[in-house]
């Protein structure tokens, strides 16, 4: 299957000398997708021995495995597992920067942790984040440096797969139900057993997977920390650590309130989505989660291709008045999104919220209406749309 990432890395290459770091959830096709654009290149992967001593023996060691050929295209898999990959890869990188090599680093999500880092890496790289598939790139597999797209019809038993068995393409292309419980249960056991060994420290798994299992439950909801720290029998601290690290190996995400102009609004409280919707049992929160994911997907590709400065968040007040997203471009409001199961009346909330933020587009969203070839980001005013035409207008 081919991934929008592909065009991506290579549209990089074409633009940057930057290496590439590649970044993503476990079983998202990171190096599936970083094979597909090696070429006539070298991959190393640190899981494999020989690949591991060459790396450990050194760039000088490693160079003459190498070669000194021109322009050409190495990836590391895996390559964070090493402790001192940080240096490793500068030293590389640096060594080889008259031959105009290209670098691509594949990882975990832990790569993440290092973008505000910085430190010895910094100018040396780009980092893009890789997501399951979307609706946008299964009917635009293609990159191109538009934020926004012309809507483009996804076949219904390609959307309904897509809901029900997730994103990954492994249990999305199978589409089976026995396979897609026994894959997801065996990705989940092995990212909360093994991954978060790679993430050093020590941490108590028991009561981690406990908090997973309660981020599952209560996905789509506002983030209580309180609540979940009575429940797992841990500090608010460690909940809030341990949450983080969920974060980093992608399992969830948080969105933090947009609370500017808005009067009332609650300002701190964040909203909990799970990176995997098709793990959640009721049907409104996992379409909601749905297109929070498609959401994070566009508004992280835009940010890491350059296109512009984006975010993603919610909006509620203390009256309880509430949209379940806005995104804003160059810090200021510019769309507001209503997640709904099927048609009903459009959401007061939108008008209301529009008119206080200025944002240029109000859309109620509806996940069982059939596709319209409509322009979504044409709409000024608060209108109803179909969740499959709105997602494929995205990244």
């Amino acid at each position: 299957m081919k991934r929008v990432y592909e065009s991506m890395i290579t549209e990089h290459f074409e633009r940057n000398e930057q290496m590439l770091f590649l970044s993503g959830a476990r079983q998202v096709g990171k190096t599936t997708t970083a094979k597909s654009v090696l070429g006539n290149g070298l991959f190393f992967d640190w899981d494999l021995q020989g690949d591991r001593t060459d790396i450990i023996g050194g760039q000088r060691h490693l160079a003459d495995r190498m070669g000194s050929e021109p322009s050409r295209r190495v990836v590391f898999d895996e390559l964070h597992k090493y402790a001192d990959w940080k240096n490793f890869i500068k030293g590389l990188y640096d060594l080889y920067t008259k031959l105009h090599w290209q670098f691509i680093v594949t990882g975990s999500a832990r790569l993440d942790t290092y973008r505000k880092g910085g430190d010895s890496l910094l100018g040396r790289y780009f980092h893009l984040q890789m997501f399951p598939l979307s609706a946008a790139e299964l009917v635009r597999p293609e990159f191109s440096a538009n934020a926004i797209h012309p809507p483009n019809k996804i076949d219904s038993a390609t959307w309904d797969a897509l809901l029900a068995f997730g994103g990954f393409p492994q249990p999305l292309q199978k589409a089976d139900s026995r396979f897609f419980r026994q894959w997801t249960r065996t990705r989940r056991d092995r990212l909360l057993q093994e991954d978060i060994r790679t993430l050093g420290g020590a941490y108590d798994v028991a009561k981690i997977e406990v908090l997973a299992e309660l981020i599952r439950s209560n996905a789509a909801t506002s983030l209580n920390y309180t609540s979940f720290a009575r429940i797992v029998r841990a500090s608010v601290e460690s909940i809030q650590r341990w949450i983080v690290l969920l974060q980093q190996l992608a399992y969830c995400f948080t969105l933090r309130p947009w609370s500017r102009n808005i009067s009332r609004a609650i300002a701190k409280e964040p909203k909990i989505y799970l990176g995997d919707w098709s793990d959640i049992p009721d049907t409104g929160r996992r379409n909601e989660n749905f297109v929070a994911c498609a959401l994070l997907k566009a508004v992280a590709g835009w940010n890491d291709t350059g296109l512009g400065e984006y975010s993603l968040h919610y909006i509620r007040t203390k009256e309880k008045r509430e949209v379940d997203f806005l995104i804003a471009k160059g810090g200021a409001p510019w769309v507001l999104i209503e997640v709904k199961t099927s048609r009903t009346s459009i959401s007061p909330q939108l008008e209301y919220f529009q008119a206080m933020t200025g944002a240029e587009h109000a859309l109620q969203v509806v996940v069982d209406l059939p596709y319209q070839d409509i322009d979504c980001f044409t709409l000024g005013v608060p209108a109803v749309v179909p969740a499959r035409t709105l997602l494929s207008q995205l990244l």
